[in-house]
């Protein structure tokens, strides 16, 4: 299966929904990479990156079911290679 590298940018502006997001998020754990979150107090809001190396149907599927969520917006960016490799192998 085709794959590739993609990064979700993710802001938080409803704090109800961040429950929702990491259960989401959790349902993906085997595609993440890595993620880095930062609280931004002055405008009480979250903003949260979330590296992946998954198929594309599979990067937009978390992409669009996190967008969904109350007060969450994302943003999508794609490499433009794409590696015929399983995630997981070496």
């Amino acid at each position: 299966m085709e794959s590739r590298v993609a990064l979700i940018g993710i802001i938080v502006e409803n704090e109800d929904s961040v429950e929702k997001m990491n259960l989401i998020l959790h349902q993906f754990s085997k595609y993440i990479i890595g993620r880095m979150g930062v609280p931004y107090a002055k405008r009480n809001i979250a903003i949260i990156s979330i590296a992946l190396d998954a198929p594309g149907d599979v990067i937009s599927s978390l992409s669009g079911k996190l967008g969904m969520l109350p007060g969450v917006s994302t943003k999508t960016i794609y490499s433009k290679v794409a590696y015929t490799e399983s995630v997981g192998s070496s």
